[in-house]
């Protein structure tokens, strides 16, 4: 997937042909548009960019060790794998490398120039464990300690590797067989290699964006079929007001010829007749105006409410796509989508394409009678059309290219946004203030540029039509002087003839306005589609079961589950009985909020089946299962609401005294019972205005209140004190009883209660048994609890001015 850079890079939009091509073809027209093509020209890098099939390639950078390690390298000495290290003894960050060979272990110790390395030899071990968010590799002989290193999280798959390859070359030098090589790594879906110790294919996840069609207008019908019988009513309204509209030019040819002429020729003025044109002249406008009105209230309603349907479907929508989707998505864009892009088709159907189908009702009238009038006058008027038609398919892509690129641009302003004011508090703690405004200002910046550009584009657009309707009134007018004076057509014919003229020129000149709008409303609706159109990976059933009483019973089979082509979770299978306590143990990376994803189905397995009491939970409705699940985690979010809502989210209908009797059980009443309006007080935004533990035990609150017959914790009281943790697990302890529960624990003593623990390591279970069970193995399990149970950094021996350092709370449970 593209990083927040790339995806600005990205959101230069195709165009199906290079607009230089388009540019060069216009220049035949003259010298004009000649300067015009150079101009096009000038602001064509803008609108485009390299066709999707043309992804960039990006050269994987050189390893740090390759130069300092190369010259040392012992003749058929080859690399077999490498960790980059960035934290030293202390904790501080800095640089330095570890790597495996084909005989020995070679390191560049952080923040020192001089390498070291140990031969490989039976009996060595190079174990790896993590802790607080810090891994930690640990090499020694069997009989003391030689060495260790510390690195962040985000090099633990590396050091996986590096731990399997030196295990690998030192069973080959303790058998003497030569060490297996691990065959070249593909991608399952396209077969094609995949890049050097990475597990996603660039060729799968590279995003191809669509270009933005005018067509995607076309698919909100979908929205007005609802109101068909409104808009067939505004239609006829538009139509027959239309047409009122054109009466009074045409009422202008007698007025000259039958009454204002002969009275030049010293005829009497006829009253009659101008009191008759007179009035025709002001019925009209009348009955335009009034059909006028109920047009656009009418039209004005319908758009409104298609506009609204738009948006709750958008949002319907949005909800039941699984948490892949939104993985994936910044919140600023999606609200932007919803919001603004909505507002933006709103303000096209309500206004603007209102004024399209008057000037295009208006112009197919308007040529009717001109060419009643005379035909030959009529032709002439056609001069500047094929122009005007060409230019508007000269721009029309740039524009719509170019809008769409300033949506995604503005989607980042909203990021900015959306990042900070929740974490307001951050900014402030930091003093990161003049950070963000930059930040805010440099993406306000680039939005600002990009709208520039389009705007000089279209700058150059709208008043070359106007000139070329006004050269166009002009060839009318030295044709219709012509035919005059040959006394082809009177004065009469020519005066109305030209008042239709403007007004066939006004509205042509209109509709080459509505370009621009058209193609935002294109770009927005395309952006809102693109939400519509996408399916969700955890689809409703299309035979759903129903289960009427919920034991609690879930199996796991032969379970398997890829992020992209990263395979996560492998050949698990597990039994739990309804009402046995499970916890999950093992290291950062191992597979737990994973696999306890997947048995709340916010992802579908890859392979294998989950069943709940013998039925697979994808044959059951969704929102149907969910509701037998309750879950804390371990950062609980409330909505902005007073408690008692947040307490009855999942059972909106709940009573005050089912609210009560939940904040009871979660030792939550006495310090609700303290705030000045009890459980009507508001919580603040994500419920800032409690503390954490405060909000655990509302969250616990709201699992009770559902009564669910499965219940999962994820590190429930892994941010809290140790006060408040105890307030919490008495909590918990009311919350387990009868239910099938599973628990990952941020520390391993909290899990004694537990029936089973799971020890997970890399997606699959390597042991299970209970606490007592598992340590006496002194297995995977008694190697964690070990590991906790001292403090992982007493080896202070090994910096150089033997201060100690404070470790870190460890954590197993990500």
């Amino acid at each position: 997937m593209y990083t927040c850079e790339q995806n600005l890079q990205a959101a230069t939009i195709a165009t199906p042909r290079s607009c230089l091509d388009l540019c060069s073809s216009f220049s035949r027209f003259g010298l004009f548009f000649g300067h015009l093509d150079a101009l096009f020209e000038f602001f064509a890098p803008l609108m485009t960019q390299s066709s999707p099939s043309s992804a960039p390639t990006v050269a994987r950078a050189q390893e740090p060790w390759s130069v300092a390690l190369g010259s040392s390298l012992a003749p058929e000495e080859t690399v077999q794998a490498g960790l980059q290290l960035d934290l030293d003894a202390r904790l501080h960050f800095t640089q330095g490398w570890l790597v495996v060979t084909n005989r020995r272990l070679v390191c560049q110790a952080p923040g020192e120039k001089d390498l070291q390395s140990w031969d490989i030899a039976p009996g060595m071990t190079l174990a790896h464990s993590d802790h607080a968010g810090v891994g930690t590799l640990e090499l020694s002989d069997g009989q003391r300690r030689l060495a260790s290193w510390r690195y962040t999280l985000g090099h633990n798959t590396d050091a996986l590797r590096l731990a399997d390859a030196f295990d690998a070359q030192r069973n080959a030098l303790a058998t003497g067989a030569q060490a297996a090589q691990p065959d070249a790594e593909v991608c399952p879906t396209c077969k094609a290699p995949l890049p050097p110790g990475e597990d996603n294919c660039p060729q799968c996840s590279r995003e191809v964006e669509q270009p933005p069609s005018t067509w995607a207008l076309l698919r909100l019908w979908r929205f007005a079929r609802p109101y068909r019988w409104e808009l067939l009513a505004g239609f006829a309204l538009l139509l027959i007001g239309t047409a009122a509209t054109l009466v009074p030019p045409y009422l202008t040819m007698p007025l000259m010829d039958k009454v204002l002429i002969p009275y030049q020729n010293g005829q009497p003025v006829d009253y009659r007749l101008v009191t008759l044109y007179l009035s025709g002249l002001f019925g009209a406008a009348l009955v335009a105006w009034v059909l006028g009105w109920a047009r656009t209230y009418l039209l004005a309603r319908v758009s409104e409410r298609i506009s609204a349907d738009l948006r709750t479907t958008t949002y319907e929508h949005l909800l039941k796509l699984s948490l892949e989707y939104f993985g994936g998505k910044r919140t600023g864009d999606l609200m932007a989508r919803i919001g603004s892009e909505s507002d933006r088709i709103s303000v096209f159907l309500s206004l603007h394409l209102l004024d399209f189908a008057t000037d295009v009702l208006m112009i197919a009238m308007t040529a009717v009678i001109l060419v009643s009038i005379d035909p030959w006058l009529a032709l002439v008027t056609l001069v500047p059309l094929p122009f005007i038609a060409w230019m508007i398919h000269l721009v029309r892509d740039r524009l719509r290219h170019g809008f769409e690129k300033i949506d995604r641009i503005w989607s980042e302003i909203t990021n900015v946004l959306a990042d900070t004011i929740p974490g307001i508090r951050v900014v402030k703690a930091f003093a990161q203030e003049k950070r963000e405004v930059t930040r805010f200002a440099e993406a306000n910046k680039h939005n600002l540029a990009i709208n520039d550009r389009v705007n000089a584009v279209w700058s150059l657009f709208t008043p070359t039509v106007t000139l070329l309707t006004e050269v166009g009134l002009l060839v009318v007018w030295i044709f219709g002087i012509w035919q005059v004076s040959h006394d082809a057509i009177t004065v009469g014919v020519l005066v109305a003839f030209l008042t239709y003229i403007s007004r066939f020129y006004t509205r042509l000149d209109s509709m080459s306005r509505i370009v621009s709008v058209t193609q935002k409303a294109a770009a927005g609706a395309k952006r809102i589609f693109d939400i519509l159109d996408h399916v969700s990976s955890v689809p409703e059933p299309a035979k759903p079961v129903h289960i009427e009483k919920v034991n609690g019973a879930i199996e796991l089979r032969d379970l398997g589950f890829r992020y992209g082509n990263r395979a996560v979770i492998r050949g698990l299978n597990l039994s739990i009985q309804p009402g046995e306590m499970i916890g999950l143990v093992g290291h950062s990376g191992s597979g737990k909020s994973t696999l306890v994803n997947l048995i709340c189905r916010f992802y579908d397995v890859s392979e294998g089946a989950i069943r709940l009491d013998g039925t697979d939970i994808r044959s059951l409705p969704v929102s149907e299962f969910r509701r037998n699940i309750g879950l804390v985690l371990q950062e609980p979010f409330l909505f902005f609401g007073t408690i008692a809502d947040n307490i009855a989210y999942g059972k909106p209908d709940a009573t005050r005294e089912e609210i009560i009797a939940a904040a009871r059980a979660a030792h939550a009443h006495e310090f609700i019972l303290r705030l000045p309006h009890g459980y009507d007080s508001l919580v603040g935004e994500r419920g800032q205005a409690l503390s954490g533990g405060e909000r655990q035990r509302i969250s616990i609150a709201r699992a009770l209140l559902i009564n669910p017959r499965i219940l999962i914790m994820d590190e429930a009281t892994s941010s809290v004190d140790t006060t408040t943790e105890k307030e919490i697990q008495k909590a918990l302890d009311n919350l387990v009883q009868g239910r099938t529960t599973i628990a990952i624990a941020h520390r391993l003593s909290t899990l004694r209660k537990a029936d089973r623990l799971v020890v997970m390591d890399r997606g699959q279970i390597v042991e299970v048994g209970n606490h007592d069970e598992l340590l006496a193995r002194e297995g995977a399990y008694y190697k964690l609890y070990q590991a906790q149970a001292r403090n992982v950094d007493a080896d202070t021996d090994l910096t150089s001015d033997g201060e100690r350092v404070d470790a870190a709370a460890p954590a197993y449970a990500q």
